[in-house]
C-alpha cells in the first residue's frame, strides 16, 4: 500500500516501457486505490489499470461503477475492475453483520454494477442494497467487470456473470483442476464464453539475506491468517494454521503458492500457470517490497520481465 501517490509513478512508467499487461493494485487503505490510479493519470502516466479486488463492503455499486468509468475516462486505457466481498470479519466490522448468502450478494452486485456500465437502468431491492439510478453514458476505454475468486462456487458464479475472474495465492494445479473446470461449468449454464483467468503470482527471486518462507511472510501474512485462505489453501493441498505463521509460509512455499528460486527456474514455474489455464499473469512482488523496499522492487520485476516470453500477458503489482 503506498504512503503517497507518487510511489505509483516509478511503477507505472516501468509498465508503460515494458509495453505488455497494466499495473495492479489490491485493495488500500492508506492512499486509496482508485484515487492512487487517478493521481498516476493526473501525473502523465497513463497505462491500463487493474484493481484486484476492490471491496464490496466500502461502497455502494452504482459508487463502484462511477469509479470503474473515472478510471477508464481518466487513463484512456483498459480498465480491469476486480470486486470481493473480503472476509466474513470485515463485512461485520464495516455492515454489522457478515453478507446472509455470499454468492447471493455477489451476484446482486456484481448484475447491478455491470447494468449500471451498459446504462441501463438499474431499479433493484435486495437485503443488502436498493439502487433506483441509472449511470449517464459516456465513451471511454474498455472497462473489465473482474471477481475475486478462491473456491469453486464463487469461480462458477465468475463464470457465469464476470469478465475477469482473480485469483491470489492459487498454486497453478488448483487453477487446472479446480477453478478453471468451475469457471466452464458457470459459464456454459450462462450460454457464454469463460471469463478470462487473472491469477496474482506472489513472487521473488532467491535470495542470500531472506530465507523464501520470510519473503513470502512479507508478503502474505495477513492473507495466510485469513479462514478463507486457509480453506482455499487446504484444498489446494497446502495445510496451513493461523496459529504458526512460520510453518504456514514454509508450506506455502513448498506448495507453490508463493513462487521463490533463481530466474530460469521462476521461469519454468510461472509457465506452469500459463499451462493450466491463466490468461493473465500479475507478477506481484509485495514480498520484495517490504523487506528491501521500492528500488529493489523494481530491480525485481525488471528482471522478471526479462526472464518471461516477449508475447507473454504479464502486469505488474508493487
Amino acid at each position: 500500500m503506498p504512503r503517497r501517490p507518487e510511489q505509483l509513478v516509478p511503477l507505472g512508467e516501468l509498465v508503460a516501457q515494458d509495453g505488455r499487461g497494466a499495473l495492479w493494485q489490491g485493495q488500500s487503505t492508506l492512499v486509496e486505490t482508485n484515487q492512487g490510479f487517478a493521481f498516476l493519470a493526473g501525473a502523465g502516466v497513463r497505462v491500463p489499470i487493474g484493481v484486484g479486488v476492490t471491496l464490496t463492503p466500502l461502497r455502494h455499486p452504482y459508487y463502484a461503477a462511477m469509479e470503474a468509468r473515472s478510471l477508464a475516462l481518466a487513463t484512456g486505457s483498459r480498465v480491469t475492475f476486480g470486486l470481493g466481498p473480503g472476509g466474513t470479519s470485515f463485512q461485520v466490522a464495516l455492515r454489522g453483520a457478515a453478507y446472509p448468502s455470499q454468492l447471493g450478494a455477489m451476484r446482486d452486485y456484481l448484475v447491478a454494477v455491470r447494468q449500471l456500465l451498459t446504462g441501463v437502468p438499474v431499479q433493484v431491492e435486495t437485503a443488502d442494497f436498493a439502487c433506483a439510478a441509472r449511470l449517464p453514458s459516456a465513451p471511454s476505454a474498455p472497462i473489465e467487470l473482474g471477481f475475486g475468486v478462491l473456491r469453486p462456487r464463487m469461480a462458477r458464479l465468475a463464470g457465469e456473470v464476470a469478465d475477469a475472474a482473480i485469483t491470489w495465492l492459487t498454486p497453478a494445479r488448483y487453477l487446472r483442476e479446480v477453478v478453471v473446470p468451475a469457471l466452464e461449468e458457470g459459464a456454459a449454464a450462462a450460454g457464454r464464453p469463460r471469463p478470462r483467468l487473472v491469477t496474482i503470482l506472489p513472487i521473488a527471486r532467491r535470495r542470500a539475506r531472506h530465507e523464501p518462507y520470510q519473503l513470502a511472510m512479507a508478503s502474505n501474512f495477513a492473507h495466510s491468517r485469513a479462514p478463507h485462505y486457509i480453506d482455499m489453501l487446504g484444498k489446494a493441498g497446502i495445510a496451513v494454521d493461523a496459529a504458526d505463521p512460520v510453518a504456514g509460509a514454509r508450506a506455502i512455499v513448498a506448495g507453490g503458492a508463493f513462487l521463490c528460486g533463481e530466474p530460469d527456474e521462476l521461469a519454468e514455474m510461472v509457465q506452469e500457470y500459463w499451462d493450466a489455464g491463466v490468461d493473465e499473469i500479475v507478477l506481484n512482488v509485495t514480498g520484495v517490497y517490504n523487506v528491501e523496499g521500492l528500488e529493489a522492487a523494481l530491480e525485481e520485476l525488471r528482471v522478471l520481465l526479462a526472464m518471461l516470453p516477449a508475447g507473454a500477458d504479464v502486469a505488474l503489482v508493487p
